[in-house]
Order: C-alpha cells, then structure tokens, then sequence
C-alpha cells in the first residue's frame, strides 16, 4: 500500500482529533496488561482493563508541522495492579478508534501500574506514520 504525504496525513490525524470528540461523553484511552487484539473489531477483555484516562474535551490543544498535540488528560486511577502492554483509544460515542502499542506508540515514565495509583498523561502526540 503506498503511504500518504505528510500534508494528507496531518489531515487525516485532524479528523481523528474531530471524531475523538464525538458524543457526550470524552474521549478514554484505556490501558490493558494482555495482548493486543488481532484487530480493533475484536472486543477487549474487561479482566486485563488496568487504567482508563478520559481525555478533555475539546481534546486538541495544537496543530504543528508535524504532528497534532492533545491536551493533557485527567487524572486516572488504576484499577488493578499489572504491567500495561496495549491501550485503546475510545471516541465520546464509545467507538474504538485505535489500538496502540505500550512502549513504542506510547512512551510511559512506568510501565507497571499499581493500583490505586493516579496517572495522567502531561503530553501526548498523534504524529502520522509515514
């Protein structure tokens, strides 16, 4: 499959950013210590949920040259203890929008989260993979 230019790409993340806020709700990023699922139709296993922050809403905060910058989310409390491999990126509708990789597409400070410990994510990036 050939890839988008940047220009098309930053795009597309622009109308990621719009559709995260969809609905009523705010958009979650919920943290899992299973494997990921072989594809985001495939539901997640409520056992291995440890983490879910909500976005705010409005979730972007800026649009650069080269990535697009959300605004840090609330505050989480972690509802078990594990080590989180994968997350889900939920819209304010609840429609999954995103699997994303633990250590590679999101970079943590820990990755073994303890429960009843607070978290929140200061800065976060959609950058396009080109």
């Amino acid at each position: 499959m050939s890839k988008p230019s940047l220009k098309t790409s930053l795009a597309m993340l622009r109308a990621t950013a719009n559709f995260l806020d969809q609905g009523s709700a705010n958009a979650t990023l919920i943290f899992y210590d299973d494997s990921k699922p072989v594809s985001i139709d495939v539901d997640a296993k409520s056992s291995a949920k440890v983490l879910v922050l909500d976005l705010q809403k409005p979730c972007t905060k800026a649009i650069h040259e080269n990535n697009i910058e959300l605004l840090p989310t609330s505050a989480g409390v972690a509802i078990k203890s594990g080590t989180v491999k994968w997350a889900r990126l939920i819209n304010g509708e609840g429609v999954a929008v995103a699997d994303i990789n633990v250590g590679t597409d999101i970079v943590l400070d820990n990755y073994d989260i303890v429960l009843g410990s607070s978290v929140k994510l200061d800065v976060i990036y959609l950058s396009p993979q080109l």
